[in-house]
């Protein structure tokens, strides 16, 4: 056999072997659903907590899975922004920690009666809230997913295959045995929360046509990471979409508010999806709020690309020319774009024909152009004299989320245990027979 052959065969046989282990894995999960639905909310609660006590206790080995994960990034040149997303600390994994308990304080999303009615024949219909069953979530960096996926599809009584980013493999695998820790000690089945045995790219190719297995796919990434599970997947998606978020500064805004929330939105954590990647300034409010702003984002470290407007501004430090690129552009770092814009109507215009549909801001002290802004802006959050670093589960007081689901199908907006349900009719009668 020559060695073209030879490899071919060998890459066949390789595949196959992933094939049949991802196929075991969706199987092994399919059967968790079922010992799930027999579960009862304070078994998924008491698996909750054991979870988060598995957490703290194991810190220690989840900081060395993340001290290697860094290193290796590290060596491969990942940006700063990117790293941040990866690091974990003592104070992360307590916060990861105590989002799982606070899913298991929340009540059970199951058997929630969503409508009810009784009919003039006497039937009477009622719409239950039910698990949506196996979930797949692909993300990228930030390993923290990991304990925020499992524990909300744990809560809603979903079984979770996960695969995270291969530059947070061994964080990811420190955390889920802490899951796995806590489903044993409740005496649920380990499968109700697995993650990808490989991190080659192909198990996500696989994974995405394993519809007898899986019924619904949750990416959260970047982009390309988007735009790849859409192309391939046989599967329903719920998108998370990149977040290209925009604050609006109104000329009816307060100037010091204008700043913090500027400087908030875009520098407080430079790399989370609502973070703000730029900044309108209404035309009217150059001169009066504009230099107090951008002089605030530079003190923070950030660098202003401008149009010309921006850019003729005498603050102290040169403004880089913004291109039509950079209106289009998540930069996850410390980077913003500054607009200036003619009124309320073109900024909206601007937000809808550049925004991703995640989380957008208008801040005025005018309840008539901020109601108008909140009605016209197309995206699953929007926002009044807030920073759009909000745009957050648990910040939104859901203990944690899974992503901001930027589509308009079945969730929008922060995806945490009541938006993991689907739903079934259950008819009541008395013997009816349709006339």
């Amino acid at each position: 056999m020559n060695e073209d052959r030879k490899m071919t065969v060998e890459t066949a046989v390789l595949r196959d072997d992933l094939v049949n282990e991802m196929t075991e894995l969706g199987r092994a999960a399919r059967a968790a659903t079922s010992e799930l639905a027999l579960a009862g909310p304070a078994q998924k609660d008491d698996a909750l907590r054991a979870a988060a006590d598995a957490l703290r206790d194991q810190s220690d080995v989840i900081l060395a899975a993340n001290a290697a994960d860094m290193h290796a990034a590290e060596a491969k040149g990942l940006s700063s922004a990117m790293l941040d997303r990866l690091l974990l600390t003592p104070e992360r994994i307590d916060a990861m920690a105590q989002g799982l308990e606070a899913i298991a304080a929340f009540p059970d999303p199951l058997g929630r009666v969503l409508d009810e009615r009784d009919r003039p024949n006497g039937l009477r219909i009622t719409k239950i809230a039910v698990p949506l069953g196996v979930i797949g979530i692909i993300y990228e960096s930030r390993p923290n997913v990991t304990a925020d996926a499992g524990g909300l599809c744990l809560k809603s009584g979903n079984a979770a295959i996960l695969r995270g980013g291969s530059e947070s493999a061994n964080s990811s695998s420190a955390i889920l045995d802490c899951l796995q820790a806590g489903l044993r000690q409740a005496g649920l089945p380990e499968a109700a929360v697995q993650r990808l045995p490989t991190t080659d790219r192909a198990a996500v190719g696989i994974m995405l046509t394993m519809n007898e297995h899986i019924d619904l796919i949750v990416p959260r990434g970047g982009r390309g990471l988007i735009e790849r599970v859409q192309r391939e997947s046989r599967i329903p998606v719920m998108a998370h979409l990149d977040g290209l978020c925009h604050t609006y500064i109104h000329n009816d805004a307060d100037p010091q508010m204008a700043r913090d929330i500027a400087v908030n939105a875009k520098m407080r954590r430079t790399g989370i999806c609502g973070a703000t990647e730029t900044l309108l300034v209404d035309r009217s409010a150059v001169e009066s709020h504009l230099p107090d702003v951008l002089k605030g984002l530079i003190s923070a470290g950030c660098e202003i690309r401008g149009d010309e407007t921006v850019q003729a501004m005498q603050i102290g430090t040169p403004v880089k020319e913004a291109v039509s690129k950079d209106w289009d552009t998540e930069y996850l770092d410390s980077i913003i774009s500054v607009k200036v814009v003619d009124g309320l109507e073109d900024a909206v215009a601007h937000i809808n024909h550049h925004g991703s549909h995640h989380t957008e801001a208008i801040i005025t002290e005018d309840q008539t152009a901020a109601q108008k802004f909140l009605d016209r802006v197309d995206a699953a959050i929007v926002m009044h004299n807030a920073s759009t670093q909000y745009a957050d589960g648990g910040e939104f007081g859901m203990g944690a989320e899974i992503g901001i689901s930027t589509g308009k199908l079945h969730a929008r907006g922060p995806v945490g245990a009541d938006q993991l349900t689907s739903y079934k009719y259950v008819v009541r009668g008395q013997g009816q027979v349709r006339p």
